[in-house]
Order: structure tokens, then C-alpha cells, then sequence
């Protein structure tokens, strides 16, 4: 498959993904009582958590893989099989500590039941991108969206959240039995090496780490903020990231899928350069569309918030062209050197969550979108001047190398 067309199913992938997520939330919300919504989310949140924690020690690990046929199947029969009896552990402990706490509590039973589906869908996606196969993903994603879909649909309104949870993890039994037939024939004959992950020197655990303190310390801020600040000034700020959704597909899409896209260009940072360049293009001109949105078409897509968003648009508009330059140049990073991304996370991660505070203390929810938009740019300028640095020869990921004993960590 050329660069173009596997780039084109890569993004479409990450792109029906949110999709189903956003659906999967409306869906509850629509046709479930209050409470029964209150703790779905709740319980989704959790597993969002998860899904980035298992994308983070699996997923992004396995796409930096190249070299040898050989090498690859075993490293994409070896991932699902892990995630599947990682999960499956993750899943008892959590159904079992349901079972002896609250009723409420049957929701968080019911998703340890389904995390070794979901979980292990969501890995095959990266096992498609590694073997250049990303068509495979996007076709299990849409089945599992016209499965999900339908199926929460005729559920009764006075369904239980716990029962919620069921029909929607189980609506991924689809997407994951064909995913395995499709996976099957390109790693026939290769061993399975679950010791790999656990190890000491596994990439995964520096990547699980950037998961933790960029999803950390971004919470926390705004944990911080909703203490000292009013509420709609965390309104206006989630607000307004909402509307750049469409664009967290794309920096996800890199991210994820990026990597093998990479590896087979001969330039990689200067392929990482220009996609840089066409996102941050992209990202201010959907900034440029949403700030000249009339007033009243704002509104419906916000409500009441709409007014207190529009107020920092531009500051999120250039945050998000920052953060599109900044995501390509960890992108190169990952690539030429893979253990250089974790110190850019675990320095500048603080320091954007430092200016955001800042940045409302000094002038309010404009001062706060303009920290951040500073905490982006500098990010991102530390991870390109590193790139830079760093000779243009990409590190090879093979089976026993990232997981050598005595490998630093």
C-alpha cells in the first residue's frame, strides 16, 4: 500500500474510533436516566484511562518495530496475547473489588468483564499499522460502529449502567473476532513471547510514563484552576478544546500510526517537518473558521458556553497550531531516538501546567489559554532543536534489543 493511502486509512481509523466514542456517550446520555449516565461516564473515564495506559506500554512500543518479517509477527502475535492476559487479570481485580463494595459498583464489575475485549480490539489496531495494513483497522473499526451503535440503541431506558457497560464492551466481540482472522495468516508460525514485556528495558515503561505525566499534571492544572478560579473558566477552556476535536483525530493518528509511516522514508524528520508544517496549517485555519462562526451558530453548538469560549479562541487556535508542530516533532524524536521523548514530556508537561496557572493569575481565562498556547510552543521547540541533534539513523526496535536485561530504563 503507498505512504498516501496508508496514511489516508490510518487517519479515517483514528477518525470512525472517535466517532464511536462520541456516539457511545450521546447514545447513554439520550437514553438512559441521569444516574445511569452519571456512572457510565464515571466507569468510561476509567477505561479511557486504561486504553491510553495499554496504547502507551503496547501499542506505542510495538509500531516503532521494523526490520525482519519474522521479527514483526512475533512482536504482533505477542502484543494482543499480552493484552489480552493483562487485561484479563485487570479485569478479575476490578470485578471482584466491585463485588464487594456497593451496588453501584456492578458498573465497575461489568467493565472488568469486558476489558479483555475492548483492550485487545485496540491493540490489533497497532498490530495492522505495523504490518502496513491499516485498511484492516479501519474495517474492524467501522464494524465495531455499526455493531455498537445499534446495539445500545434498543436498549430499554430504565436500563442499568452495569448492564449499559455489557451491551457496549461486548459489541466489540465483533471487531475483535475479525481482526484476529485478519491478523492470523500474517503471523502463522511465530511464537509468542509474553517475557518481553516485562523485563527490564521495555520501551513501554518510558512511554507509560509520558502517558502518566502528561495526562497527570493536565489534570491536575485544571483540577487547580476549577479550585481557584470560577467555574466558567473551565468552561470556557473545555469548551473551547472541544471544537478542535476533529484535530486530537489527526495528533492521535500521528502518534500512533506515525512511526511506520516513518521508518519507511529515508528522511523521517524531514517528513515529520512537513507534516508538521501542513497540521499547524490546518490547525489555524480551522481557528480562522471557528473565530469568524456567527454568534448564534456558536451557540448551537455550545449552548451558554459558547460566549465564554469564543473569547479564547485565538489563544487556543495558535496553542492548537503549536501543539500540531510540536506533536511531529516528538513524532521525529520517537523515531530517531525513543528514549530522548520522556525528559521533553517530563520537563515541559510541569511547565505548561505552571503557565496555564500563570497565565490566569495574571490576566484570567485569557491569561490561562495563552499559558498553555506558551507551555505548547516551548514543548515543541525542545523537541525539535532535540531532534536536530540526533543523527538522522533511526533506531531499529527488534524483539530481544528493547527488551534486553540491562537495557537503561
Amino acid at each position: 500500500m503507498r505512504a498516501r493511502t496508508a496514511l489516508l486509512c490510518s487517519v479515517l481509523d483514528q477518525a470512525v474510533s472517535a466517532l464511536t466514542n462520541i456516539a457511545v456517550l450521546v447514545l447513554v446520555a439520550r437514553h438512559g436516566e441521569v444516574d445511569t449516565f452519571a456512572l457510565f461516564a464515571t466507569a468510561y473515564m476509567v477505561f479511557s484511562v486504561l486504553l491510553g495506559g495499554f496504547g502507551a506500554y503496547v501499542g506505542q512500543e510495538l509500531v516503532l518495530h521494523r526490520g525482519e518479517p519474522e521479527t514483526l509477527r512475533q512482536v504482533c502475535r505477542s502484543a494482543p496475547a499480552f493484552t489480552a492476559c493483562a487485561s484479563t487479570v485487570l479485569g478479575v481485580l476490578l470485578a471482584g473489588g466491585a463485588a464487594t463494595a456497593t451496588a453501584d459498583a456492578a458498573v465497575y464489575a461489568a467493565l472488568g468483564l469486558v476489558l479483555p475485549v475492548t483492550l485487545t480490539q485496540d491493540t490489533l489496531r497497532y498490530c495492522f499499522s505495523v504490518l502496513r495494513k491499516p485498511q484492516y483497522a479501519l474495517l474492524t473499526d467501522l464494524l465495531r460502529l455499526v455493531v455498537a451503535l445499534p446495539a445500545l440503541a434498543v436498549q430499554p431506558n430504565d436500563s442499568s449502567a452495569a448492564r449499559t457497560t455489557l451491551v457496549w464492551g461486548l459489541s466489540a466481540l465483533p471487531a475483535l473476532l475479525l481482526a484476529l482472522a485478519l491478523l492470523r495468516p500474517h503471523v502463522s508460525g511465530a511464537r509468542i513471547d509474553l517475557r518481553r514485556y516485562v523485563v527490564r528495558g521495555h520501551l513501554g515503561r518510558r512511554f507509560l510514563v509520558e502517558f502518566g505525566v502528561g495526562n497527570a499534571t493536565s489534570q491536575l492544572a485544571v483540577l487547580a484552576l476549577g479550585l481557584f478560579a470560577t467555574p466558567l473558566a473551565v468552561g470556557a477552556l473545555r469548551g473551547a478544546t472541544t471544537l478542535f476535536g476533529p484535530l486530537n483525530v489527526a495528533f492521535n493518528a500521528a502518534t500512533g500510526f506515525g512511526p511506520p509511516l516513518l521508518n519507511r522514508h529515508r528522511a523521517p524528520r524531514r517528513a515529520a517537518f512537513l507534516a508538521g508544517t501542513a497540521l499547524a496549517a490546518v490547525a489555524a485555519g480551522w481557528a480562522a473558521v471557528l473565530y469568524a462562526l456567527p454568534a448564534r451558530w456558536g451557540s448551537q453548538l455550545l449552548g451558554d458556553t459558547w460566549e465564554s469560549a469564543a473569547r479564547v479562541l485565538p489563544a487556543t487556535g495558535a496553542q492548537y497550531a503549536a501543539m500540531a508542530f510540536g506533536v511531529c516533532g516528538l513524532l521525529a524524536l520517537r523515531v530517531l531516538s525513543p528514549r530522548a521523548t520522556l525528559p521533553v514530556q517530563l520537563v515541559f508537561s510541569p511547565v505548561s501546567a505552571g503557565l496555564l496557572l500563570a497565565g490566569y493569575a495574571w490576566t484570567g481565562v485569557a491569561g490561562a489559554a495563552w499559558g498553555l498556547c506558551l507551555g505548547s510552543v516551548l514543548k515543541g521547540a525542545a523537541a525539535w532543536v532535540w531532534a536536530a541533534r540526533t543523527p538522522e539513523t533511526t533506531e531499529a526496535v527488534s524483539a530481544t534489543a528493547a527488551t534486553a536485561p540491562g537495557v537503561a530504563s
